[in-house]
């Protein structure tokens, strides 16, 4: 954990790409030493292009701003999968506008992060009731750190906090569309949840799953790298070759490149292990190159093969 933390935070900021995911920029747009990622990617929101990709049986996704958006119009009002950034406000109206003028009425947050949840207020304003795991209820409503972005939340305001919650599972009945809420268990956060369209055949994963970058996992708030694989598994065991899968950062795709994530995952958490095992220091490990062969696809804009490294041997001292 020393180790890690000799990674600034500051430094942190010019090897994630949370911000450069949502928002299309390169990391090197970031000053180390005068930004925080969280205020830019909030900032720079306005700026972000959203799309609307029609995928199957009503079910839509929009893409650019924050975390990825699903959305089922009809006679029950929107729903809504995630929120994005309160900075996109109008251009993801416009883009539901797009979709239909059905109003929104549902809005499930797949987990508290603010690139998912920032528009919740506006959404709660405009009749949505928001509906989210019991721990994205219990992050929004009070003072939550993230150390990895050297960022503390305070309470979000009282329309942005989720009113309908659960433990475990829930099954909604909307706009002729079957909509399974299913807890991961801790993998992303302590709170995440997969949205699966039944008749669709469309899942949306929310953060445990990056579609071609290296994945952030946010240990200050119960984040963990076996529940990231764990989570990756039961993902694959939901679907078949034929499903379209939203993930929570990346393009929309399918079985097979869902594959490829959770064997990247397990391929650089069991190397890590194994050198960890051997009695290689941290920074020996990172030296090493665990995730080289994986670096030209998975790194980049997002986080670094050396950071997500650390991620992983972090991970594994819990």
């Amino acid at each position: 954990m020393d180790s890690l933390r000799e990674i600034s935070r500051r430094r942190f900021i010019t090897s994630t790409g949370l911000a450069a995911a949502a928002i299309g920029l390169s990391p090197h747009s970031f000053s180390a030493e005068q930004v925080n990622l969280v205020v830019t990617a909030r900032e720079r929101a306005a700026t972000a292009n959203v799309t609307v990709k029609k995928l199957r049986e009503g079910v839509s996704a929009l893409l650019g701003s924050g975390g990825n958006i699903a959305v089922v119009p009809g006679a029950d009002g929107k729903v809504i999968v995630d929120s994005g950034y309160a900075g996109a406000r109008e251009k993801i109206a416009d883009a539901l506008s797009e979709i239909s003028e059905d109003p929104i009425r549902h809005l499930i947050n797949t987990h508290w992060h603010f690139d998912h949840t920032d528009g919740n207020e506006w959404m709660h304003a405009a009749g949505a009731t928001v509906t989210a795991h019991e721990n994205t209820r219990k992050h929004l409503s009070t003072t939550t750190r993230v150390e990895a972005w050297d960022f503390t939340f305070p309470p979000s305001p009282p329309g942005a906090i989720p009113t309908t919650v659960f433990a475990a599972n829930k099954t909604l009945h909307l706009n002729g569309a079957t909509i399974v809420l299913k807890y991961y268990g801790p993998s992303h956060t302590d709170g995440d949840i997969s949205a699966y369209f039944t008749e669709a055949d469309v899942l949306h994963t929310g953060d445990t799953w990056w579609n071609g970058h290296y994945p952030f996992i946010d240990y200050s708030t119960g984040g963990n790298i076996n529940g990231m694989i764990k989570a990756a598994e039961s993902n694959l065991a939901m679907v078949t070759g034929k499903t379209i899968i939203i993930p929570g950062h990346g393009p929309v795709a399918g079985k097979a490149e869902l594959a490829t994530y959770r064997d990247l995952l397990v391929f650089v958490r069991d190397k890590v292990a194994a050198l960890k095992k051997e009695g290689k220091s941290l920074d020996e490990i990172v030296a090493s190159k665990v995730t080289a062969a994986y670096d030209a696809k998975w790194a980049g804009t997002f986080i670094t093969g050396d950071y997500f490294t650390r991620l992983v041997y972090q991970g594994l001292t819990h």
